[in-house]
């Protein structure tokens, strides 16, 4: 905040221009009632410029100008100050009760990351953190955000909260914005996938641009945001426009077959439904069949079922045929792991050194270039 900007008086009162109306007549010892014959207006008309109950348009200022000979200007200053202290004492009003809104928001972790500034003065915090969401105050996130409170429900080991789901989504929001796509075409985009699965074997450094160009000429941005406390959340997908969607991941597992399961669940959702709605990863409360259509489709791209069933029954499963079966399907061991897991036929604790394990610093930096 600059110098001028401190030594600014801001008052938090007001004086309308019908107080000073009301003086003006008493000075010269005029009724209301004459001032509403000299300026063609009516008695009501000029009781409700005298109470603050009427503003003064720039019509009446020629009148009152003519009228008592005070220039029109100077009564529609008058007005605009007035009604910018008025304005500016309703927002402040306004900044006290939304103090509280913002203490679910994980301002610390914001500044921290670099999505915000930081302020000493809860409002002036309060005002930055709106700017971040692009919203002129809290009543707006409501529209912004619909629904997130009944989507996100609290979830049965984590509290959720909606505000910080909201800032999750929208750092994925302005980072998309930087993603140049071409218009969605989902032809371009199923073929895409088919690519992206034979990536899953590479390191981040190879898969990593290869995954957000393909997807972007396919009408599709790609990004990676870390979680916020209070999110629980590991993916998102919705739609920006008609012709581009996005893909959000917050590498919250850390893992190749997570991330991989997550990205390929994600693109099932584009695939499969449609684009007014908001897919959420990572709590309940969301819509159960979709998401075991996006599941279904997500195991069948990394691995056809059928293929998997039949590996799963052999007895004992060993690191050297997880291994093998990975290398002929060309598909990375970790994924083949993460899938034998879920399906019950091992351990969560065995073979975890075959999946890669990833730092989302690295792949936030490699998805920049």
């Amino acid at each position: 905040m600059d110098k001028q900007t401190l030594n600014e008086y801001r008052p938090d009162y007001a004086v309308s221009p019908g107080a000073v109306l009301e003086l003006e007549l008493e000075t010269r010892g005029m009724k209301q009632q004459e001032l509403a014959k000299r300026t063609g207006l009516t008695p009501k008309h000029i009781g409700a410029l005298v109470n603050a109950k009427s503003a003064i348009t720039p019509e009446t200022a020629i009148k009152l100008e003519r009228a008592i000979g005070m220039p029109a200007q100077y009564w529609m200053n008058l007005e605009s100050q007035y009604q910018e202290v008025l304005a500016r004492v309703a927002e402040e009003k306004r900044l006290t009760r939304d103090l509280d809104w913002l203490k679910r928001i994980p301002v610390l972790l914001m500044t921290k990351l670099g999505w915000i500034d930081k302020h000493k003065e809860p409002k002036a915090q309060l005002i930055e953190v709106l700017r971040f969401f692009g919203i002129a105050s809290v009543d707006q996130w409501d529209d912004m955000w619909p629904n997130l409170g009944v989507a996100y429900r609290q979830h049965n080991a984590h509290e959720i909260h909606p505000e910080a789901v909201s800032a999750w989504l929208r750092r994925g929001e302005i980072e998309a914005s930087t993603i140049l796509c071409e218009s969605y075409d989902k032809v371009k985009f199923r073929q895409a996938l088919d690519e992206i699965r034979r990536l899953t074997t590479f390191s981040p450094d190879v898969f990593v641009p290869r995954m957000r160009e393909l997807c972007a000429q396919a009408g599709v941005a790609v990004v990676f945001v870390p979680s916020l406390p209070k999110t629980g959340v590991s993916g998102a997908t919705r739609w920006l426009n008609t012709n581009k969607a996005l893909i959000q991941l917050s590498l919250r597992y850390k893992t190749d077959d997570h991330l991989w399961f997550t990205f390929f669940h994600e693109a099932g959702h584009i695939l499969l439904h449609g684009k007014k709605e908001l897919f959420l990863e990572g709590t309940n409360g969301l819509d159960v069949a979709k998401e075991n259509e996006a599941n279904e489709f997500a195991q069948n791209e990394l691995i056809p079922r059928r293929m998997l069933t039949v590996f799963a029954q052999k007895k004992p499963i060993s690191k050297v045929a997880i291994k093998q079966f990975s290398k002929e399907h060309e598909i990375a061991p970790g994924i083949v792991v993460g899938q034998l897991q879920h399906m019950g036929r091992l351990p969560s604790s065995f073979c975890n050194d075959l999946k890669q394990v990833f730092n989302l610093a690295d792949v936030q930096a490699l998805g920049s270039r």
